[in-house]
């Protein structure tokens, strides 16, 4: 349940992501830090590793100094949900000591602005889904019959396949233009070149926080236990290399090349009071598949295009809620086979697709295939990301005036090395 009385004593924007109620994890560094677990409230980061040595958590202190959080998270959600707690009781009391303690309060909060986030987790393992009805739908029109545009295992099963992990990079970097085979239409061989249709897709990802051994599954009731949080993720997408290669094993150099997430760990605790009802999933799933209760998310996501020295411009507004499958299906059906799960493996979503044009989250829908192009706001039009151009999502959930978001996911595309 929101707490809307409860507020920080640091002033934060109400349009600020990093309200009391979100209170998020990640890693930063700066000149004087190599790396340092973080939260975040308003404007600023909140160094846990500086904070520990007031022995407000009773930690080994030492959790906080490490590259990423997964020694952190596999303490378990019982540590994990108490350090958020004490956090969000430290910033609510006007007696907190770190109101009381002045040289405290100076090495603990920094200004988001003069940090630099880091790689939250090390992704051991990465799967992506394929679990956005309309998106799936569109995608199927497209190349297929319009009148069967879902595969016969579609709606029995959340489609996924495993990506690479050591090509996910957090919010700020940048990549060169992919380069591979393409078959033109109007040839009858391949041809090998730069990628010329570089798509996003427009995701969240879960990052897992409890392991598992071979063997085991993890059932819907119990699937929450075991994701740590959530974050944004642009899957970057080759589609001209996709096309020709996918058949018959799915994607592979058309998707390994990026992937984008943002630096910080939204929890599953302060998403839930952002829960909503979930699509009427018919033919009925087999049972291992099925759930009760409201298990999507409202999270509005916004991408936007910025051209080399050009401004934002908004080209998608979507919503998480849009997904047919939820992250307790896909964890479900991921390790009903004995799939085992490693602290910091990390699941995405699917591309994230609306209904109406304007919620299509890749630009093969949003420009219907090149049909359509998008005008941007300084007279250039994009079917697909030209190089220079810089893509954000943003994201946020949003009720009774209280906001909880994920900060920004952001990645700019160069020329082909």
């Amino acid at each position: 349940m929101l707490n809307k009385n409860l507020k920080s004593w640091i002033e934060v924007n109400p349009k600020s992501d990093f309200s009391i109620h979100n209170i998020p994890f990640g890693i930063y560094s700066d000149k004087t830090v190599k790396h340092h677990a973080c939260s975040a409230i308003g404007d600023y980061i909140i160094d846990l590793y500086e904070l520990e040595s007031a022995d407000v958590f009773d930690l080994q202190r030492g959790i906080f100094e490490e590259k990423t959080l997964n020694s952190f998270i596999a303490l378990g959600k019982t540590v994990t949900n108490s350090v958020r707690q004490k956090l969000i009781e430290l910033l609510s009391d006007e007696n907190s000591i770190l109101k009381r303690d002045e040289a405290l309060y100076k090495r603990v909060f920094k200004k988001q602005s003069e940090v630099q986030m880091l790689m939250p987790v090390h992704v051991g393992d990465y799967t992506d889904f394929y679990s956005s009805i309309d998106h799936a739908t569109n995608v199927g029109t497209m190349f297929r019959d319009p009148n069967n545009a879902l595969l016969p295992n579609w709606k029995h099963l959340p489609v996924g396949y495993h990506g690479r992990a050591s090509s996910i990079r957090v919010s700020g970097h940048s990549f060169h233009r992919p380069k591979g085979q393409q078959k033109p239409a109007d040839s009858e061989l391949p041809v090998f070149g730069a990628c010329k249709n570089l798509d996003i897709e427009l995701e969240t990802a879960f990052i897992i926080g409890k392991q598992t051994d071979m063997g085991e599954s993890v059932s819907v009731e119990k699937a929450d236990e075991y994701i740590f949080g959530m974050v944004l993720f642009n899957d970057w997408s080759a589609r001209d290399i996709q096309t020709w290669e996918y058949v018959p094993l799915g994607p592979f150099l058309a998707k390994n090349f990026a992937s984008t997430i943002s630096p910080w760990i939204v929890t599953l605790e302060a998403l839930e009071p952002f829960r909503v009802k979930g699509y009427m999933q018919e033919p009925k799933l087999l049972p291992y598949l099925q759930y009760n209760g409201d298990k999507n998310i409202d999270i509005k996501l916004d991408v936007y295009l910025r051209p080399q020295n050009g401004t934002d411009n908004l080209i998608c507004s979507s919503n998480y809620k849009y997904m047919y499958y939820t992250m307790e299906q896909q964890l479900a059906h991921h390790t009903v086979n004995g799939c085992n799960l490693n602290v910091g493996d990390m699941m995405a979503s699917g591309t994230i697709s609306g209904h109406e044009p304007h919620e299509y989250g890749s630009l093969l829908e949003l420009a219907w295939r090149g049909t359509k192009p998008i005008k941007l706001n300084d007279g250039t039009e994009r079917k697909f990301v030209n190089d220079h151009d810089t893509i954000t999502i943003k994201g946020y959930c949003e009720k009774d005036g209280v906001r909880v978001g994920f900060g920004e996911c952001v990645g700019t595309v160069l020329p082909v090395k």
